[in-house]
């Protein structure tokens, strides 16, 4: 009954904005798979806007299981979930059948979950229960050790599977880490590195490595002082001009053939137009057909002769633009942003360093997936195949968004039970 008691204090803001994110989901899922010829009700288990009907049911109970259990248990058992999450990751690996390419995908009966999306929140309590143990500004190089180890573990064994998109979401996890007192030197050069990377892709090298090395003599001329620390300059512009002479090598031998074009497409996207380039090109003509309001819910084209592939999964935003427009396409993007700003809210009032840590995690993995899945489908991000929370189809992918969330509501409930702690 305490615990009853302590969960009244839940953010009924917080809560109210992942409603109208699952409402809002299950209602474009519908749209993305109605049929005009052969018209079915929204709740009917043939289509998967039955079938998310039935993964929202469950996701309640989930949210009612989270919110009774103690919360201290989270960080009590976060080490041994991570753990355990390893082993299924292996698992997986070793057993899951090949479906378009990964093996990605266990199979329980009629039963079908994907074990990375359960790995996001796992890996975060882990690392949060690691950063409440130590100090990032004071770690040794072994904590470091450990903290990368505990980051990489699992989208190492992710990227096996051939799920990039899935593994590249725990790079986010570096916005938590430098709340936590990462040095931002870390996250510059890691968008020093990500915009050289960029324009080797849009201007020839040569080209590149002429302006690289004006800034870098402009920058000596104008600051006198620079001379006397030369190595640092010359060195950054040593390591820009090796990344431009890398870029190459990478794309075209270390990247797999589908990865390559991906990337391709994104910078030239006349390129491919049946191929590779179609599911973005048949996105972006979705998304500007619905112009500023919208044809109106089920009256998109697009939608309706299925143009655009993994309309209701992967590409669920191009429903949202063609059917409810410019304002549609707004209010879902307000609705996220909230969502965000609220879950840094909470990370920043909790009393406990573990709890800040998740809260900001959390919020990275969330930032993460709506940047990503929405600018894939404007063409501003590579498609990678990742939902969009809380409102794309798919199972694994609800019910690991809202443990993830709930988790944290879970803990900011009780956050005045750690004042006594």
């Amino acid at each position: 009954m305490a615990q009853v008691r302590r969960n009244r204090h839940l953010d009924w803001p917080t809560v109210l904005l992942y409603g109208a994110l699952v409402a809002l989901g299950w209602l474009n899922v519908y749209a993305a798979v109605y049929n005009p010829d052969e018209v079915k009700p929204i709740f009917d288990f043939t289509l998967n806007s039955g079938k998310q009907l039935w993964w929202i049911g469950t996701a309640l109970v989930i949210i009612i299981i989270l919110l009774v259990v103690d919360y201290k248990v989270y960080e009590a058992l976060a080490y041994q979930g991570y753990l355990l999450m390893l082993g299924l990751l292996l698992l997986t690996l070793a057993i899951a059948p090949s479906i378009k390419g990964s093996r990605s995908w266990l199979e329980v009966g009629a039963l079908r979950l994907q074990p990375a999306e359960f790995a996001k929140f796992v890996t975060a309590l882990a690392v949060a229960k690691f950063l409440s143990q130590t100090n990032l500004q004071n770690q040794t190089w072994r904590d470091h050790a450990k903290l990368v180890a505990l980051t990489l573990l699992p989208p190492l064994i992710i990227k096996l599977q051939d799920e990039t998109g899935q593994a590249l979401v725990f790079a986010a996890l570096l916005l938590a880490y430098f709340r936590e007192g990462m040095s931002p030197l870390i996250l510059v050069v890691g968008v020093g590195a990500g915009a050289v990377f960029v324009l080797t892709m849009l201007i020839p090298p040569p080209w590149l490595v002429g302006a690289f090395t004006v800034v870098l003599g402009a920058a000596f001329f104008f600051n006198q002082r620079l001379l006397r620390r030369w190595p640092v300059p010359v060195g950054v512009w040593i390591a820009a001009i090796a990344e431009v002479f890398s870029v190459d090598f990478f794309i075209n031998h270390v990247l797999k053939d589908y990865q390559r074009r991906r990337i391709q497409v994104l910078f030239d996207q006349g390129l491919d137009p049946r191929g590779m380039g179609y599911n973005l090109n048949q996105s972006k003509i979705a998304i500007g057909s619905g112009g500023f309001w919208g044809k109106g819910f089920l009256e998109g084209t697009q939608t309706k002769f299925d143009f655009v592939p993994e309309q209701s999964t992967d590409f669920i935003f191009c429903t949202v633009g063609e059917e409810w427009g410019w304002v549609g396409a707004m209010v879902l993007i307000t609705l996220f942003v909230s969502l965000l700003l609220r879950i840094i809210l909470l990370a920043e009032r909790q009393k406990s360093v573990f709890g800040r840590t998740y809260g900001y995690c959390v919020a990275s993995i969330i930032f993460f997936h709506f940047v990503v899945n929405i600018g894939m489908t404007i063409g501003l991000a590579p498609v990678v195949g990742i939902p969009l929370p809380f409102f794309s189809y798919g199972g694994s992918s609800l019910w690991s968004f809202t443990i993830l969330l709930f988790i944290l509501l879970a803990i900011d409930a009780n956050r005045k039970q750690d004042l006594m702690r």
